[in-house]
């Protein structure tokens, strides 16, 4: 039975990759078009044009996203928005969690090589090497200019996959400093359900059903200087790992 589920998983991911594939070229000239637009206004559209793509994606996938908030959310303000980081399916989330608002996602230089997929990367997102220091000062400079023109950005502070069980890893410092040299409050918010739909550990583990994501109350950094880096980390982290241990995420694994 155990290789029957597997097998079904593993032809249902290969379906929901070729809709992947046929629906990003299917938008590619129109993110083309967009793209000599500039960064900003070009950016912005773009963004607009991989959220159709989500929408679309996600009917075809069979995934019913739907975005709970514990506080009311301000969508006239910026964030700096930070989530979970447990699956290959946040990006696409994350297209359905923020909507009214404009943003950046910090992403991975190496996804912008990807064929036809790392054109979208390279003009929706801000791109950073972690190897190499000098590259990693020019993507905050960057992200602190996004900020200055009014849009949003979002990061994973955990920089990659988080491959325990436990709720979260440990929290880099990036998205604090940022949050704090900006005066940019934080928006936390959990993806409760991206590693049932597809985990890091394989692609082909896509499978239908419910996504949720939860805002959760924002954390201001008024007055706060680069000093409270680690206060600040630790607060957001306590909090998100409170929140998910009460939602029950579930590659929590109790000891």
């Amino acid at each position: 039975m155990k290789y029957v589920v597997f097998l079904l998983k593993a032809l249902f991911s290969l379906y929901g990759l070729m809709l992947f594939i046929v629906i990003m070229l299917l938008l590619f000239p129109f993110v083309v078009i967009a793209s000599f637009l500039g960064k900003v206004r070009g950016g912005n559209l773009i963004y607009k044009i991989c959220q159709l793509w989500a929408d679309v994606i996600f009917v075809l996938w069979g995934i019913f996203h739907k975005n709970y908030f514990e506080v009311p959310h301000d969508v006239s303000k910026q964030y700096v928005f930070v989530f979970n980081h447990v699956s290959y399916l946040d990006i696409p989330v994350i297209l359905k969690v923020i909507r009214k608002q404009h943003f950046r996602v910090l992403g991975k230089a190496e996804t912008a090589k990807i064929p036809v997929f790392g054109f979208f990367y390279r003009n929706a997102a801000v791109m950073v090497e972690r190897s190499d220091a000098k590259k990693r000062v020019a993507s905050v400079l960057q992200l602190k200019s996004v900020i200055r023109k009014n849009i949003s950005v979002v990061i994973a502070p955990e920089g990659t996959f988080n491959m325990t069980h436990h709720p979260l890893k440990e929290f880099y410092n990036g998205a604090f400093k940022i949050a704090i040299e900006t005066q940019t409050p934080i928006k936390p918010v959990l993806f409760l359900d991206t590693f049932d739909r597809m985990n890091y550990k394989t692609i082909l583990s896509l499978s239908p059903g419910r996504s949720r994501a939860i805002y959760l109350e924002e954390i201001s950094v008024e007055g706060l200087t680069i000093k409270d880096v680690n206060s600040l980390k630790e607060k957001v982290y306590k909090l998100m790992e409170e929140k998910l241990i009460y939602y029950k995420a579930s590659w929590i694994r109790q000891n």
